[in-house]
């Protein structure tokens, strides 16, 4: 066991082999005034955290240990649920990995995807960590959306801090962090939250079998380039004359395109294509003019 400690009035921050032992988490992250440099060995202690939190999350092997890892960084940050998911796609069939500790009277909503869905949601649009108080002026909710963070509320879970990561024609990932009704969460903890939510979405991913390498591409040079056309909303005859082929060489390669993808319509193979990467957003919308031609 090694100690750190110094000078100043802070408490001596106590650094065992499974991390910091010290009552006074917020002292640890506490924030210093605005215009003014922290005090050094606030900086040191802030550096043994997020030493702490990568070296915990890089030995973790299995889902068991990822669990108790979890478990133990919402204490350590002062949080008391969390929620881990990630979804690996497979072609045709999906890893799905889901750990939480949240309330029993959540357990069903959590296992029905819900809670999920909802936060996934709002992750494709934001780059950061997010609020879920936010969650409304990140994406539209529905009235059960809205009863279902209402219901958390009532059973003492009050504002949770999420972060959640896409990797396209891989996988879709998710750390939540709740905090204790009244309990403010400070810029520094938000800091350290998303670095915590981002090792162990990669700890998922690495007990999922997940690769650094790039993923076989699904479709050829030419079948993704009908399949992008056709997302701007071109039809095959169009398309044949955009890409100087023949209308019947058009039809075939989106016809072939959705059967790599063993899909039955246009519209699903586009998501597909768009989940996977083969095309993006901006190709499909930089594309529309601006205006609509008089």
């Amino acid at each position: 066991m090694r100690s750190i400690s110094s000078s100043c009035t802070s408490p001596t921050i106590v650094r065992s082999d499974r991390g910091f032992e010290s009552d006074d988490l917020g002292a640890v992250l506490q924030l210093a005034p605005v215009g003014t440099a922290p005090h050094p060995s606030t900086i040191v202690k802030h550096l043994h955290l997020a030493d702490d939190l990568a070296r915990g999350f890089s030995e973790v092997a299995d889902r068991g240990a990822l669990h108790s890892m979890m478990t133990y960084t919402s204490k350590r940050l002062g949080f008391r649920h969390f929620v881990l998911s990630y979804d690996k796609r497979c072609r045709h069939r999906q890893t799905t990995l889901f750990i939480h500790n949240l309330p029993a009277a959540w357990t069903d909503v959590c296992e029905s995807l819900v809670l999920r869905d909802l936060i996934g949601r709002a992750g494709e649009r934001s780059v950061t960590g997010f609020h879920w108080r936010d969650l409304e002026n990140l994406i539209p909710l529905t009235r059960s959306e809205r009863q279902l963070l209402a219901t958390g509320r009532e059973i003492g879970v009050d504002d949770g801090y999420s972060i959640s990561r896409h990797l396209p024609g891989e996988a879709s990932g998710c750390c939540s962090f709740v905090a204790p009704v009244g309990v403010p969460l400070t810029r520094n903890l938000l800091l350290f939250a998303d670095l915590a939510g981002t090792l162990a979405i990669a700890s998922a991913r690495r007990i999922a079998g997940g690769s650094g390498a790039p993923p076989d591409p699904v479709l050829s040079d030419r079948q993704r380039e009908c399949v992008l056309w056709w997302a701007r909303g071109k039809t095959a005859s169009e398309i044949a004359v955009i890409l100087g082929i023949a209308k019947f060489t058009a039809a075939q390669h989106l016809k072939m395109a959705r059967e790599r993808y063993n899909v039955p319509c246009r519209q699903m193979l586009i998501l597909c294509a768009l989940f996977d990467g083969l095309i993006g957003f901006s190709d499909i919308c930089d594309w529309w003019p601006s205006e609509k031609p008089l």
